[in-house]
């Protein structure tokens, strides 16, 4: 095998992200370069719940609600609203002068009908909603209106930055169905996909939207005025951290969104670089509950006997002072307090894990792992989860490649001897984890289910249910630690460690945002 030299891959690299169109080039302080944590694949915002989409969807997309740093929801593409004195009903108004990228208006029957799309494949906050709505329908060209059941927190629901996330594209293809991916982009945001400058694997371009009207608020997360200061995005895609991070040094890229922590202390000696943390990301294993052998929750108990967070953590954060354990299937600190009954902060078993592996009937059935290699933390989750199933005895295979093939292949069904999985590690960012609604790894609707595991329970469902209707925050708290009990009982899926996440971008540029989404307005480059 041939294998190349670093420095040659690095020289490599610079003199490709060199060779800029012309308009970079004369131009390039408006021109805004930066290294995402993944490849761009998927550009329908509501057919996965990857965030390499997420972060797509908040350039070229625009929400009718933004979240602000305290977690409130904010008007964003709303003018005014009302809610009647019993909760059970919601108006809305959008704003003037909101246009699509093809110049038309954007109208409440685009909403509605967004709405409606977004509802069926987010399985946190919109399936909820659309289970709690009796109507969601418009009133005139800028008023909409939903009518509910009972309470819920529709505002939370329209705000919510957990993917897929609700944004609003026009009728025409928001009546597409739900589970047929869309590859038109038409978005109302502050920046325009250029998609015939869409280079899969390498870049993704996008422009000021000239017809973008910011609010005048302040930016404040995803909320406030999203004020455009580039005239061009590039992201450039390069899996090789020790390429991003010469990149970043050397001045050819301006931006790199994930950090990784290895190398956080030479960048922040810099005197040219930022280095920027964050709350992190909460490390999650889930198992495919479909097909054998982790269909029989036994398998899957026998997993979380004796998995050590400490491990998974030491792997994909190094340094103690970059994580911490969080036995809890919330985010550290979040609702409610930690309480997994032992299941994985209690001395590891393997005499127990090997017994229950054993009374699962366990034939030797192959078990493959995804193996996402170009984002580094995954990478290593990947690698302990192998090492773990191996020494519990089980037949494992890693299926290696780039992100991107990754989550293609978590969103197939079927078996692994005809192209489906077994396992697979990613990571939340810590916001997403915060509560029953916003941790979608707690669903548990079977075959029908969106997210990839396809995990069945009706207790956890019907408890969740629960938490969505109950009106004081005692209650929900109440609702919220039952949850985590039943998750834990039949071990819906494994939580690895809590670490913090960086960002590392040079100090020409001004005005980037602390948002935890790598929200790229109100960017100013000197």
């Amino acid at each position: 095998m041939l294998v190349t030299p670093m420095r040659v891959l690095i020289a490599v690299a610079l003199t490709t992200l060199s060779i800029l169109p012309a308009a970079a080039q004369s131009d390039a302080d408006k021109t805004l370069r930066m290294v995402p944590h993944a490849d761009l694949s998927i550009v329908d915002p509501y057919f996965s719940g990857v965030y390499i989409t997420r972060n797509f969807g908040y350039l070229v997309y625009d929400t009718l609600f933004g979240m602000d740093r305290a977690f409130h929801p904010q008007p964003e593409m709303i003018d005014s609203w009302q809610a009647s004195p019993d909760g059970l009903a919601y108006t809305f108004r959008l704003r003037d002068r909101l246009k699509f990228r093809d110049g038309q208006p954007v109208r409440a029957a685009d909403a509605v009908a967004s709405l409606k799309r977004w509802g069926q494949r987010n399985d946190a906050y919109g399936q909820a909603l659309l289970a709690a709505a009796v109507a969601i329908e418009g009133v005139d060209d800028s008023t909409f209106h939903i009518v509910l059941k009972g309470r819920f927190p529709v505002l939370e629901a329209l705000a919510t930055t957990t993917t897929p996330t609700p944004f609003i594209m026009p009728e025409r293809l928001a009546q597409t169905d739900a589970y047929t991916q869309l590859s038109e982009v038409d978005g109302s945001g502050p920046f325009k996909f250029v998609k015939d400058q869409w280079q899969p694997g390498h870049k993704a371009v996008y422009v000021r939207n000239p017809d973008y009207v910011a609010r005048a608020e302040p930016p404040n997360n995803t909320a406030g005025g999203k004020v455009v200061k580039v005239d061009r995005i590039e992201w450039l895609y390069i899996p090789e951290a020790a390429i991003a991070v010469q990149a970043l040094e050397t001045g050819e890229v301006d931006y790199v969104e994930n950090a990784p922590n290895d190398y956080a202390a030479a960048l922040a000696s810099d005197p040219q670089i930022t280095v920027q943390g964050y709350p992190g990301f909460v490390g999650v294993v889930r198992f495919n509950q479909l097909h054998p052998p982790f269909d029989n929750v036994k398998m899957r108990q026998a997993v979380l006997a004796v998995a050590d967070q400490r491990d998974y953590m030491s792997a994909m954060a190094g340094d103690p002072s970059n994580w911490r354990t969080c036995f809890s299937v919330y985010a550290c600190d979040a609702e409610p307090d930690e309480d997994d009954g032992g299941v994985l902060s209690g001395p590891r078993d393997w005499d127990r894990a090997k017994r229950l592996v054993a009374e699962a009937g366990y034939k030797g059935e192959r078990i493959v792992v995804i193996d996402p290699a170009d984002i580094a933390q995954l990478h290593a989750e990947a690698l302990v989860t192998e090492q773990l199933l191996k020494k519990l005895g089980l037949n494992v295979e890693l299926a290696t490649s780039e992100w991107g093939t990754a989550i293609k292949r978590i969103n197939v069904k079927e078996p692994v001897d005809q192209g489906g999985w077994s396992v697979f590690g990613t990571a939340y960012a810590s916001y997403d984890l915060l509560n029953p609604a916003t941790n979608r790894n707690l669903r548990a609707q079977g075959a029908t289910g969106v997210l990839p595991g396809w995990a069945s329970d009706e207790t956890i469902e019907a408890l969740r249910k629960a938490w969505f209707a109950a009106e004081d925050e005692a209650r929900r708290r109440a609702l919220a630690g039952q949850i985590q009990r039943r998750a834990f009982e039949i071990a819906l899926y494994m939580p690895v460690g809590q670490y913090i996440a960086r960002r590392a971008f040079r100090k020409s540029l001004d005005g980037v945002p602390g948002s935890p989404i790598p929200v790229l307005w109100n960017i100013e480059k000197r």
